[in-house]
């Protein structure tokens, strides 16, 4: 039901783009977003090899930034991921070179995240592992956020219902983490991709706009799935997964809502991204839910399609 993604239009704006998807990839990450855009373009780049100047800059930032950090055993979970996205993607863009940039990342994706499961189940006590690694680090930037917020306070009291929130709030993160990162992972490759095509090609299309984004409709099955297993609440493990798989495609849908909103609207003023600024500030649930939602109807009832034909 869904065309296919065309690319972006215009000199200049991809870069717009790339810019405020790292920086967005920078303030949500649980995992270094240069390490994260740093391996896929690595992996590229050694596909293509180095042709000019810029690629080699580009190699030895990327490599300087991925061997960076404390060594510690997240640090080798973390760029184990990144290979295998990087790979993944690297694979898909070799064999389906005709797909969208949306398609080859969530198939990077369903990939690495099949390859880690595989890993975590036969090794014994290492997703434990890995899950206190997270839920010890995501205790360290709560702390570091409290010691800030009594910086600034002068030593007042902070709120316990406030710090109550805050903790259910890292909680809640904690145990969405796979989604969480599997979200950026697919930010990650497409600024990897943008930075391949700009350093290779010199055009400035490896990203194009919201407007235009979508996704296979039959992974709404996905989304239902998730909900299910959250709602039969077969077991612990089951809740979770469907947790998880229900974060990622909310994102995803609400996501494709905002592009039907902006293709709509051709395009989005600065008074409105102030607005959906604000919205997402103070009303984050029934922003995304709503936006979710648009996305979800997207899926039969192609919005854009029928808005292009009613204009035309």
């Amino acid at each position: 039901m869904t065309t296919e993604a065309t690319v972006a239009k215009g000199e200049g704006t991809g870069w717009r783009r790339a810019l405020a998807l790292f920086v967005l990839l920078v303030l949500t990450s649980l995992v270094p977003a240069g390490m994260l855009v740093g391996v896929p373009l690595l992996i590229l780049i050694g596909l293509g090899g180095i042709r000019n100047a810029g690629l080699l800059v580009a190699t030895v930032v990327a490599m300087f930034v991925v061997l960076s950090g404390q060594r510690d055993p997240l640090w080798y979970a973390e760029r184990g991921w990144a290979v295998m996205l990087g790979g993944f993607f690297a694979a898909t863009t070799l064999l389906a070179p005709r797909w969208r940039l949306t398609s080859r990342a969530l198939a990077a994706v369903g990939g690495s995240v099949g390859g880690a499961t595989a890993f975590y189940v036969m090794r014994s006590g290492a997703w434990s592992n890995l899950d206190w690694s997270v839920s010890d680090r995501l205790g360290a930037i709560l702390g570091n956020f409290l010691y800030a917020l009594d910086v600034v306070r002068e030593g007042q009291t902070v709120s316990p219902a406030f710090v109550a929130a805050v903790y259910r709030t890292i909680e809640l993160q904690a145990a969405v983490f796979p989604a969480v990162v599997a979200l950026e992972s697919m930010a990650a490759l497409g600024i990897a991709w943008w930075l391949y095509r700009r350093l290779v090609f010199r055009d400035d299309e490896g990203l194009a706009s919201v407007r235009q984004f979508a996704f296979n409709d039959h992974l709404v099955w996905v989304l239902i799935a998730g909900l299910l297993l959250v709602v039969t609440g077969v077991s612990d493990g089951a809740v979770r997964v469907g947790a998880n798989l229900a974060v990622f495609m909310t994102a995803l849908y609400a996501l494709r809502g905002a592009g039907v909103v902006v293709f709509v609207n051709r395009g989005l003023s600065l008074f409105g991204a102030l607005m959906f600024v604000l919205g997402v500030l103070f009303a984050a649930p029934l922003v995304v839910g709503f936006a979710a939602l648009l996305g979800i109807a997207d899926t039969w009832l192609d919005l854009r399609a029928r808005a292009e034909a009613i204009a035309g």
